[in-house]
């Protein structure tokens, strides 16, 4: 029997407040030292009280309203009650049955096919402690709680079951993730953990109508990751199923190193966490005036930003959609078009995602860390030196340099003699000198084989070094091989 491959994403970020959900501690928690931004509160000592921090409904609204849904006049906080280790209260505030978003939608593209996806729900809630799980010298394991995590805000999107591939899935959590970025609400950092994705994965039979028993598949911490599991999964769900075994509900975390999902426990449902409305938090009236401030808010997001990239600069598609799905990326861009009349769009487009993102990916860093070296006008700068001030090699050695140094790209090029060499008398020389060295690929030229120009072109490239103009070096051999 054949199966179709139904997946839904749930996914989680963390909020770029300053403080926590419901607190006063600051949410900058990942390079301080363990329990050092806690107070009774997120601690869950008896008594407290929480407070609602505006900043995260604020960016909740923003993200639902980016979403296509529709913000809910009349919202609550509720006890999602389960008993784990990096949970002190024994419950987590979230949102059950009156979420800040509804019925949304996102679009995505896969191999020239646009698709909308669902949007269940956007909602808020606060993360939990982290544990941390050490083994001591005498071989007894043992668990650390480190609460600073505990609070920060948290927001849920919940996905419609409407992606049928892993590609899909991957697509949605890229295009999602450059929303948030764009929005400011979210760093979306999968490696940190600030953007964290379960994902809900069944079969449909062919020409059915039930889905089989699903599995929610976790830890799984990158776009690929994402994919291999998904890809892992499906098949493991085919095959159970053509071996004539019975699927269940249950949780199942991806080993990267194993390249599987294991099964870690049975599935909860809604009823296994008893949940009730927060005691100590009212509701929350969100009111139509502060939905339309909020949407005021709202920046030019990647899809707007892609097509006006096309139609005002005359970007192909493939650039463009490069180039806006990091809002820092499509800023740098736009920064370095307006920098400099005598640089077309696409000149700067090609630097940009050819040898600066070569450069920013070896770094292992983004395009704010190499814009503090190599801001736009002096990558604009260096493309105009290509122009005629050295040639295209040299420059992309220049560029690595001005990374390095934080140097001007003038600086560099006049510092290391690697102006362009244009004069026709002094490359006449050094034309000759490779011609009388090299007498068969000399002989082959004017016996018709066009590849020895070729050589000869790189010979003189060597012996100056790169400097030399390739267009005049070409016009000098084939005039000395004539007259010779």
């Amino acid at each position: 029997m054949n199966y179709e491959t139904i997946i839904g994403l749930e996914v989680h970020a963390q909020l770029l407040t300053r403080s926590k959900m419901y607190c006063g501690c600051s949410a900058d928690y990942a390079s301080a030292p363990p329990n050092t931004h806690v107070c009774p509160v997120c601690l869950g000592m008896p008594g407290v009280l929480p407070v609602i921090n505006r900043q995260a409904v604020e960016y909740t609204m923003m993200t639902a309203l980016a979403l296509n849904c529709a913000v809910s006049g009349r919202t609550k906080f509720d006890r999602k009650n389960y008993p784990y280790p990096d949970l002190m209260k024994g419950y987590q505030i979230s949102q059950y049955d009156a979420p800040i978003g509804l019925k949304g939608s996102l679009t995505i593209e896969v191999d020239g096919r646009k698709k909308e996806v669902g949007i269940t729900r956007v909602h808020l809630e606060e993360d939990v402690a982290k544990l941390l799980h050490r083994s001591s010298p005498d071989g007894h394991d043992y668990s650390l709680v480190d609460v600073n995590r505990s609070g920060v805000p948290l927001m849920e999107i919940v996905g419609e079951p409407d992606l049928r591939s892993p590609e899909e899935a991957r697509q949605y959590l890229i295009k999602l993730r450059s929303i948030l970025r764009y929005l400011g609400v979210s760093t979306g950092n999968m490696e940190e953990g600030s953007f964290r994705c379960d994902a809900n994965i069944s079969l449909l039979p062919e020409g059915g109508q039930e889905f089989t028993a699903k599995a929610e598949v976790k830890n799984m911490n990158s776009f690929k990751a994402v994919y291999l599991a998904m890809e892992y999964e499906a098949q493991r769900q085919r095959r159970a199923m053509a071996e004539g075994k019975k699927l269940v509900q249950e949780t199942r975390g991806w080993v990267e190193d194993r390249g599987k999902t294991v099964s870690q426990r049975s599935k909860e449902y809604a009823h296994d966490y008893r949940y009730f409305p927060e005691p100590d938090l009212p509701p929350l009236v969100i009111g139509r005036d502060w939905v339309e401030a909020v949407r005021k808010k709202l920046p030019e997001l990647p899809e707007a930003r892609r097509d006006r990239f096309m139609a005002d600069y005359g970007l192909p598609l493939y650039d463009a959609d490069l180039l806006t799905r990091d809002r820092d990326m499509a800023e740098y861009f736009e920064e370095g078009v307006k920098a400099s009349k005598e640089v077309s769009a696409k000149e700067v487009s090609n630097w940009l995602l050819g040898e600066a993102s070569r450069i920013i990916n070896a770094a292992g860093i983004d395009v704010v860390a190499f814009r503090k070296k190599v801001g736009p006008p002096r990558l604009v700068g260096l493309i105009q030196d290509s122009h005629g001030t050295v040639n295209i090699a040299t420059a992309k050695t220049v560029l690595e340099e001005m990374f390095r140094t934080g140097k001007d790209a003038a600086a560099i090029i006049g510092q290391r003699g690697l102006g362009q060499i244009s004069d026709t008398g002094e490359l006449e020389k050094i034309v000759a000198g490779v011609i009388n060295s090299n007498a068969q690929p000399v002989a082959d030229y004017r016996a018709g084989k066009e590849t020895a120009l070729k050589f000869l072109v790189g010979q003189v490239m060597k012996a100056t070094r790169g400097r030399a103009n390739p267009q005049l070096v070409n016009e000098v051999l084939k005039q000395k091989l004539i007259k010779d």
